[in-house]
């Protein structure tokens, strides 16, 4: 497990932040249902070659979870920007998954924060987007938030699973759903799901052009959520390399080839 120990008041949420290893800094921006924890299979691969920042998002792992609390990728994106500053990071390495990627890209256009380099796979970039579940949940937030735990967590256990490609373990279960237990978890889940709007991708998809930074987008060509030709759209929007696809991997690339994205990033560095 990846260790948090610092906590930044950002604003008005209570950010949770780790930083481990010696070398340029590198932040990991993980997306939902997820935490930072998504990089503990990674991260002690890398800590010889960068400094790594990991955080959990606003309402999300072990940051601030709370009643009416906005969750949504603009606050995350405010919550990135805000963190480069107190860390003092100029041009820093960005790795980002699913809405950590969505909040990179707004991060760099719409808030004019630049990179040393973007490592990005099986992100939210590109409309449309939202499952079925997803819709059903923003309209009926209030009745999924009450469900008996045994009903959420079976629920919840099935949409994780749903990420990977690969059965996920048992260790990933409790991992990933642990957040998400309780009065506080449960609704703050459901939360999240409802403050998922695709305008947020909207706002920044017409200024997508080539970054001024080297890109690398890696897509699981086993995708169920967003599928590898929107990698390949984003790849051609985004960067002058192709993008690569990661065989057997499904959304949660972590969990299915984590070896796939510590090479991607240690060739960066070559």
């Amino acid at each position: 497990m990846l260790d948090l120990p610092h906590t930044s008041i950002l604003e008005n949420n209570a950010v949770r932040w780790g930083k481990i290893g010696d070398g340029p800094p590198l932040i990991a921006l993980h997306g939902t249902p997820f935490s930072s924890q998504v990089w503990r299979r990674i991260v002690p691969h890398l800590t010889s070659r960068y400094t790594l920042y990991y955080f959990d998002l606003v309402g999300y792992g072990c940051s601030e979870m709370r009643e009416g609390q906005d969750v949504s990728l603009a606050v995350q994106t405010q919550i990135l920007t805000a963190l480069c500053a107190e860390w003092t990071l100029d041009r820093p390495h960005i790795l980002a998954h699913d809405f950590g990627g969505a909040t990179a890209l707004r991060a760099y256009y719409l808030n004019g924060l630049r990179y040393a380099s973007l490592t990005i796979f099986d992100a939210v970039a590109l409309a449309p987007w939202g499952s079925p579940f997803v819709r059903h949940v923003r309209k009926h937030e209030a009745a999924f938030s009450g469900l008996p735990d045994s009903m959420h967590q079976a629920l919840l256990r099935a949409y994780l699973q749903t990420s990977a490609h690969k059965p996920l373990s048992e260790e990933a279960f409790q991992i990933y759903s642990a957040p998400w237990l309780g009065t506080v978890g449960q609704a703050a889940f459901y939360r999240q799901i409802a403050q998922m709007d695709q305008k947020y991708t909207d706002d920044v998809e017409g200024f997508y052009t080539r970054m001024a930074c080297p890109v690398s987008v890696l897509w699981g060509q086993k995708d169920e959520w967003i599928p590898f030709a929107k990698g390949e759209k984003l790849a051609s929007l985004l960067s002058d390399r192709p993008c690569i696809p990661i065989q057997n991997a499904g959304h949660l690339v972590q969990e299915d080839c984590p070896e796939a994205i510590v090479a991607a990033l240690l060739k960066e560095t070559l």
